[in-house]
């Protein structure tokens, strides 16, 4: 599959351009990482949150991460929880299961996104596909994403 045909539409009415880097086949962001030898810290992993009002978002946040729903949950001073696999389909069908792009505004998502991603050289995020990752440059990241909502609500693992 290589890149998801909304993810490369997307990159491309947004003028950026990209390389891909490929690896073996994991079931985990944090097994990603390992295999495509990134620190957690550069690969952006997206999960999508479920509103009460059933409208969803995205939450961008490092591999070696998880979301504090807690800190979110104040934050956003409501509650949320996490989208069901059969809902992912359905939001992006262009993607194997688990292997969401985080660019959720490819996807018409509202997205959040957590700010130690900003302080990195590079990133890399899925393409849609268990084997490749999009690499993005720091400028080309804050470019794509840096009008989303900052937020610090996540945990280390």
């Amino acid at each position: 599959m290589a890149v998801a045909k909304k993810l490369k539409t997307y990159l491309a009415q947004n003028h950026v351009a990209y390389d891909t880097k490929t690896h073996a086949a994991t079931p985990s962001s944090a097994r990603t990482a390992e295999a495509a030898h990134l620190p957690g810290r550069q690969l952006a992993k997206a999960v999508v949150l479920k509103r009460p009002d059933e409208t969803y978002m995205m939450m961008v946040l490092p591999a070696d991460h998880l979301v504090h729903l807690g800190r979110l949950h104040r934050l956003l001073n409501e509650d949320v929880g996490l989208a069901t696999e059969g809902e992912l389909l359905g939001l992006f069908p262009d993607c194997a299961e688990g292997a969401i792009p985080a660019l959720g505004q490819a996807y018409g998502l509202h997205t959040m996104v957590d700010s130690s991603l900003f302080e990195q050289p590079e990133i890399f995020i899925e393409s849609g596909d268990h084997q490749t990752l999009v690499h993005l440059s720091h400028q080309q990241f804050d470019q794509l994403l840096g009008n989303a909502d900052r937020v610090d609500a996540v945990r280390h693992i």
